[in-house]
């Protein structure tokens, strides 16, 4: 199982590296069309049925783009499809959400103080609330489909709020902020997937067929577009956040991701306002830094740490009951604990770092797996070695691993 461990890991950091680079492109290429959509001019020479113009320099050459706002009189031979970088990233983020969250529940997603989940439970919850989100959001888009969209957007807003407060109440402070962000990733995806490609597809074919696509098509679209523009900020804070305890792990940490999305409206409306050559309303990066000071006033409030004496099942019992555990123990708590205590003290730390005790006996044997991969296997902590660690001490930690891991 010790192997096992270690390819595990790698799968989780090889997964992470493709979602990273997939969300990239998709962000990138959403980012950019909604600011070609919005920069579009009109001109003197444009064909029937196009909408604006606009012309672009980049790569040591000029682009001349045109948009048509239902469809060309005809087909293109070759006509590119901006569907996979969504596909892909949500599929990348889900398969990280089972690695670390579903496979990893004991230590990441659950937290007896919170609510005592049985874990077939806790992943339930996680899979019923992501289809919920998609559910309730895509009825409030069509029931209001045709009303004023700042009506949809606070409706959505009011959903978001409920589902922060939701999932502080049911998992582990770092998995429910994660979960928000997953929750609204869902959305944005599901909106590609059932949304909007399908409308692109129903023009497509209707032009094949030699009929005058219906514009209703392409207004629903740009709606669900729309919003996945203003939703994209928040969400790359929220899957950053689990690395930052001052985020995840404090009191309040349901009103502050509500307010990140204000936030990720505010920056947003800076920029779709500029491409659009509306002017530049600078008032919306005084209110984004004003949500910023209350946020990071919010997050002083008293930090929620991991249980202190959270009931040994499992892999933390075997890793409990396995050979060298009391002077892993006695390890842990001289070199890292000074740190990794309720009230760290190390001097400048407040806090844990990343939410991370390991005072006691039964913190020690949850977090068995993270102490051999930072200090059994690599020499990731102590940071620096600040401790003076020594390869003895490393050595031990991995043999009491291996020995537990079977």
């Amino acid at each position: 199982m010790y192997d096992w461990v270690v390819l595990w890991e790698w799968v989780e950091i090889a997964v992470r590296w493709l979602h990273v680079i997939t969300a990239i492109a998709w962000i990138g290429s959403s980012f950019y069309f909604v600011a070609l959509d919005l920069g579009l001019r009109p001109a003197p020479d444009l064909p029937a049925g196009a909408h604006g113009e606009e012309w672009q320099v980049h790569g040591g050459g000029f682009y001349h783009i045109r948009k048509y706002l239902v469809a060309p009189a005809r087909l293109p031979e070759h006509l590119i499809w901006f569907k996979w970088e969504s596909y892909a990233t949500w599929l990348s983020g889900f398969a990280m959400l089972v690695l670390v969250y579903y496979l990893g529940a004991e230590m990441f997603l659950i937290d007896p103080q919170v609510r005592a989940l049985e874990i077939w439970q806790a992943v339930a919850v996680s899979l019923a609330s992501l289809a919920f989100g998609w559910l309730v959001y895509d009825r409030i888009c069509k029931t209001f489909v045709n009303a004023n969209q700042t009506l949809v957007m606070l409706a959505l807003f009011a959903v978001l709020v409920g589902m922060a407060y939701f999932y502080t109440q049911m998992f582990s402070s770092r998995a429910a902020l994660l979960h928000l962000g997953a929750f609204t990733a869902t959305i944005m995806s599901a909106n590609v997937f059932f949304i909007i490609i399908p409308n692109q597809k129903i023009v497509v074919a209707d032009l094949r067929a030699g009929r005058t696509p219906d514009p209703k098509y392409g207004r629903i679209a740009k709606q669900r577009s729309t919003h996945n523009n203003y939703l994209t900020l928040p969400v790359l804070f929220l899957m950053l956040s689990n690395h930052y305890p001052l985020v995840f792990a404090t009191e309040y940490n349901w009103i502050m991701a509500s307010l990140i999305f204000l936030i990720g409206v505010t920056i947003r409306h800076w920029f779709n306002t500029r491409h659009a050559g509306r002017g530049n309303p600078h008032w919306t990066w005084g209110v984004t830094v004003v949500l910023f000071l209350l946020i990071a006033w919010l997050s002083t409030a008293p930090l929620r740490t991991e249980p202190g004496e959270a009931a040994l099942k499992g892999e933390a019992l075997r890793f409990a009951a396995a050979p060298g555990f009391d002077d892993v123990v006695t390890i842990v708590q001289g070199r890292c604990a000074m740190c990794h205590a309720a009230e760290p003290l190390w001097e400048g730390l407040h806090w844990p770092p990343k939410g991370v005790v390991l005072e006691t006996d039964s913190q020690i044997a949850h977090a068995a797996r993270r102490i051999f991969l930072q200090a059994g296997v690599s020499h990731a902590m102590p940071p620096g070695n600040l401790s003076f660690m020594e390869e003895d001490e490393r050595r031990l930690i991995a043999a009491w691993f291996r020995a537990g891991a079977g």
